[in-house]
């Protein structure tokens, strides 16, 4: 009996042990809640110089949704900030040559995190462009070719998209929707509803989140502190010094190449994702641009 008590008595002592420890470690200790991840809607945002009517309750909470998700989203977040330093240098001036407003390098954040990613219906790369649109927009997808993981070529194709669809709505906000919805889907909704403002109109729920999405990144990373994610600047991915070797002719082993090049067939993928096989079909007239890396990767 009695040792049945003492063993009582323990287990009691044990669990208000660690209930104490486990209050210290929310409320004092260095892995607290921080404050700063809890969503504080701004006064004021714009999308390409184009207000958000963030004083409409609908736009007030769609818009706390999407900062609440992405803001408490730590490992994907981080890892879209990391990314952004070494991405954003190549689309930002891309964007700008064609006219483009800054903000869409944010559509692009939310469409694939800055990945050559794969969505479950097939469309690909950081743009995440479907087979056949990529081809309509001039980008290759054959055998050994696939130009949707060509972030350059890319991004230049998803501005042909955009501008085009510019033309067409005279809206930028509109136009971010398009990409998602695509021109003939939110010319319907226009027509069917009788508005033509992106936060008055009744979507489908991706749609309906989309700008918002892009609104949450864009204020996230624009401050990325105010929101706790505070890198030293050496913890950011920085971009990676190339060369360029023209390709004009057939290569048949491309892990045999790589290694002529001084590198391997994993570094020649990581640098060329948009070589799909192992080796390369030139068409006729054709020249490719292979990019070599020329540091990062010294053996010691």
């Amino acid at each position: 009996m009695k040792k049945r008590n003492y063993r009582n008595i323990a287990i009691i002592v044990g669990v208000l042990g660690i209930g104490s420890l486990f209050y210290q470690f929310t409320s004092n200790g260095t892995n607290s809640v921080d404050i700063r991840n809890h969503a504080y809607l701004p006064n004021n945002m714009e999308f390409c110089n184009e207000r958000v009517p963030v004083e409409l309750i609908d736009v007030k909470e769609r818009l706390d949704r999407e900062l609440t998700i992405n803001i408490n989203l730590h490992s994907a977040t981080s890892l879209i900030i990391k990314r952004a330093n070494r991405y954003f240098p190549d689309i930002e001036p891309i964007l700008k040559r064609n006219g483009i407003p800054d903000d869409f390098k944010y559509l692009c954040v939310i469409e694939s995190s800055l990945t050559n990613a794969t969505s479950s219906a097939g469309a690909k790369g950081f743009w995440q462009f479907m087979p056949e649109t990529a081809k309509e927009y001039k980008l290759e997808v054959s055998s050994t070719v696939d130009e949707r993981y060509d972030v350059i070529k890319a991004t230049e194709a998803a501005c042909v998209y955009l501008k085009r669809a510019y033309a067409k709505f005279g809206n930028w906000t509109l136009v971010a929707a398009a990409y998602n919805r695509g021109m003939a889907g939110i010319d319907r909704q226009i027509q069917a509803q009788g508005v033509s403002d992106y936060y008055d109109m009744f979507l489908n729920e991706e749609t309906s989140r989309y700008v918002f999405r892009i609104l949450a990144l864009k204020e996230i990373m624009k401050d990325p502190d105010k929101y706790g994610y505070v890198f030293p600047k050496d913890v950011l991915y920085r971009p990676i010094k190339t060369k360029k070797i023209n390709i004009n002719t057939n290569i048949d082993n491309l892990q045999t190449w790589a290694l002529e090049q001084g590198i391997n067939f994993k570094i020649l993928k990581l640098h060329n994702p948009w070589l799909i096989d192992t080796s390369l079909i030139v068409p006729l007239g054709k020249t490719y641009e292979i990019e070599i890396p020329t540091e990062g990767y010294g053996r010691k």
